[in-house]
């Protein structure tokens, strides 16, 4: 596209706009409030699946050795446990070390066992993933040396399950957003089409292809869009940038840290600039494909 050209399809978009200006400032505050629901609920998957890797990465599982295993036995168990696939770290903690665990967390009352400990001596194994775990514990179970298994597979799994469904419930509620700002911005276009529906007859009648026609739309529908996220992007980072200096701090609930405000700005600002821009770039797709015609 020859420069001359691309400067003719921008002013013809920007005038697209002034000129339906009633229509252009609904259709950017659609963008805008659809963005701010969009941006809003983006920060909040953003952070809960951070929620849910921090999780994660705490999960672990215990592999108790049998009290009368030899150390050769604890070795060869060593071993065979970090062969197993997505195995990522086998750790030793001795059954004095498990019961100093104990006592910080439960009190000094277990201190009476120091002298008779009845606790087993662990491998503390971490998985590459938190759904790994149900098939490392099939293979773990069946080694020698192995009095037991435990780790919290019941939480894992709700775990898994919850960070899913949200996920799935954010994609379709996002989804239903973008499509009624999509409407909106279709439906000012459509309405710049027909006031100018003589004006494109006769551009056709002297030769101008459709991309000559169409791309002062495409233009319109961009800027409305990248208007329409101007707005939405100053609030979410100014609200976030709130609670992240003032609230993250306070918060004492474990695992429960909210994402570092840079790069999140970055991130979140160019996601909310780039889907007003493709909602503004779509609208106009579907009016030019549906309405011109000429």
């Amino acid at each position: 596209m020859k420069l001359n050209t691309a400067r003719r399809h921008v002013r013809e978009g920007t005038k697209n706009i002034v000129r339906n200006s009633w229509m252009t400032v609904a259709s950017v505050g659609a963008v805008t409030t659809t963005l701010v629901l969009v941006g809003i609920f983006l920060t909040l998957m953003l952070n809960l699946n951070q929620l849910a890797q921090n999780i994660e990465d705490e999960v672990q599982m215990n592999v108790y050795i049998e009290l009368t295993a030899t150390q050769e036995e604890m070795d060869e168990l060593e071993e065979n446990i970090s062969q197993v696939p997505n195995v990522t770290s086998v750790e030793f903690s001795s059954k004095e070390e498990e019961l100093d665990k104990l006592v910080e967390d439960m009190g000094e009352e277990l201190a009476l066992f120091e002298q008779n400990n009845p606790l087993n001596d662990v491998f503390i194994v971490k998985a590459e993933e938190a759904n790994q775990y149900k098939n490392i514990l099939g293979q773990v179970t069946e080694m020698d040396a192995v009095d037991g298994v435990n780790y919290s597979q019941n939480t894992v799994e709700r775990l898994l399950d919850f960070n899913r469904y949200a996920r799935y419930i954010g994609i379709a509620f996002i989804g239903a957003l973008l499509l009624t700002a999509i409407f909106l911005i279709s439906n000012t276009i459509r309405m710049t089409i027909v006031a100018r529906s003589e004006e494109i007859s006769i551009m056709k009648l002297v030769g101008a292809k459709n991309s000559f026609i169409r791309w002062p739309f495409f233009v319109e529908g961009m800027l409305m869009g990248v208007l329409g996220s101007i707005i939405p992007i100053t609030l979410v980072l100014a609200g976030y940038y709130y609670l992240y200096e003032n609230v993250n701090d306070q918060i004492s609930i474990p695992f429960v840290d909210l994402l570092p405000f840079n790069p999140f700005a970055w991130q979140i600002s160019l996601l909310l600039l780039g889907i007003g821009v493709f909602i503004g770039i779509w609208g106009s797709v579907m009016s030019v494909r549906k309405f011109l015609k000429v």
